[in-house]
């Protein structure tokens, strides 16, 4: 059983990530601002440490005694971080440098982080993304994700710690929240649940790997405690779904034909992102995942039961 600090615990993937290192049998420690009143993950016997990520005496206090930190916090989302990318290296890449080294002081063995998979790569000729694939980012949200992988190379070089970078997908499901305006599939069925028009840019061709968030969190809590041959792994389901079949999913799923509206894609949008995940599958091998449709419906129906709570 290792100690596992998950730091954006309360978050979207962070929570599910508790949930699962709880249910695998791990000691887990959550640090997050905390707050609302409850807590996103539904485990128990988890350590909650609220504090602010960019607090250096927060942050120590929760690496302290850990064996594992999962740094699964961003002080930006893509939108935030296009309108003021200076905000993305103020906060985000100040942020992890200090999280990185009180790790490193105290003692951690390993850091994991959440990197993101899609727009880390920028275009690419390629229809299948790999890690071998120079990054070539234009959006400042993958900018400084790219820029924290660097220095978790920098800290491993330097000091010896142990690192990997997760390059996730476009998770979706339970818990993500619409008004964050991060994620197509939360904010389409959000709209659609109050009967308000979509907006989908371009003619609805561009294509994105979706995944189940339980999926997501699956893949990598099974690195945990395993030796690792590489210092960054896509995470996905290797499949793409364009815009067009993700809306017509969700017309079955919930029965409603919503009001679509086009506008023109943002320059720094890539048109196709579908990830490679067999440097994954030959070290961990696959997991079964969910459809497509089986993933919409689970987080319709928990959108859905929220509503009548």
């Amino acid at each position: 059983m290792a100690r596992c600090l998950v730091v954006g615990a309360n978050g979207f993937i962070g929570s599910h990530l508790v949930d699962e290192l709880v249910r695998t049998g791990h000691s887990v420690t959550a640090f997050d601002r905390f707050s609302g009143s409850t807590s996103m993950f539904t485990a128990s016997g988890v350590r909650i440490v609220a504090g602010d990520f960019m607090n250096v005496a927060d942050i120590g206090e929760a690496v302290d005694g850990q064996d594992f930190v999962f740094h699964f916090l961003s002080t930006t989302t893509p939108a935030t971080a296009e309108n003021d990318p200076t905000m993305d290296v103020r906060t985000n890449i100040a942020s992890s440098i200090e999280l990185f080294q009180h790790s490193v002081d105290a003692g951690v063995q390993k850091i994991f982080f959440a990197s993101t998979g899609g727009a880390i790569y920028g275009n690419q000729p390629e229809p299948v993304l790999n890690e071998n694939l120079r990054p070539l980012p234009v959006s400042p949200y993958a900018i400084g994700k790219l820029a924290i992988e660097g220095y978790l190379r920098y800290f491993r070089t330097k000091y010896g710690i142990d690192t990997v970078a997760f390059r996730i997908s476009n998770p979706y499901g339970p818990r993500q929240r619409a008004h964050k305006k991060q994620g197509v599939i939360p904010i389409f069925l959000n709209r659609m649940q109050q009967g308000l028009p979509i907006t989908v840019f371009g003619d609805g061709s561009m294509v994105r790997d979706y995944q189940y968030v339980d999926d997501t969190v699956k893949m990598m809590v099974s690195t945990v405690g395993r030796e690792l041959d590489h210092d960054v792994y896509n995470i996905g389901s290797g499949r793409g779904a364009t815009l067009t079949e993700v809306l017509e999913v969700m017309r079955t799923v919930t029965g409603i034909d919503p009001l679509v509206e086009h506008k023109p894609i943002p320059s720094t949008y890539l048109d196709r992102v579908v990830l490679d995940t067999s440097r994954y599958e030959k070290q961990f091998g696959q997991l079964a995942p969910r459809t497509l449709e089986d993933g919409i419906r689970s987080t319709w129906n928990h959108l859905v039961s929220e509503g009548h709570q």
